[in-house]
């Protein structure tokens, strides 16, 4: 784990740049991701994910919108609900933060021999096996890691 730490540092230098050019507050960011994870999503659960209340997000929605990074649109189904959804110019912003280190991961990766790289590859799939396992396990109360 110190290796994948120090790794993710590394990372972290690539990814600051298109974060802190967007000025986005850690709340927008927050909705952004959600967004980008959950797709369109109703405003009610949303503000729920975020933990906050309809007003306090109704205003976050309101700055996101006037940015053209989200859209508010209406329910099909029930007229009272807003559906809050990624704009394209949202899904590159988030997008772009969090893709910002594949060129440095790609630099570094071509460094490598063929062997390497094939150790490398069997270890991401290993992790991405064990990562849609855990996916699909229910949530234990008492799990540990």
């Amino acid at each position: 784990m110190g290796a994948h730490i120090r790794l993710q540092h590394v990372f972290a230098d690539d990814r600051s740049d298109p974060l802190f050019a967007t000025h986005l507050t850690m709340s927008q960011l927050k909705i952004l991701l959600l967004l980008a994870r959950h797709g369109t999503v109703a405003g009610g659960e949303l503000a729920r994910m975020l933990g906050v209340g309809a007003a306090a997000l109704s205003g976050m929605i309101d700055r996101l919108v006037v940015q053209d990074l989200v859209t508010r649109t209406e329910d099909l189904n029930d007229r009272r609900v807003r559906r809050i959804g990624l704009t394209r110019a949202g899904t590159e912003v988030i997008e772009g933060i969090i893709t910002a280190g594949v060129a440095r991961q790609r630099e570094l990766l071509s460094r490598l021999s063929a062997a390497e790289l094939s150790v490398v590859a069997q270890a991401m799939e290993l992790l991405l096996r064990e990562a849609a396992a855990a996916a699909t396990e229910p949530e234990s109360p008492h799990a540990t890691t």
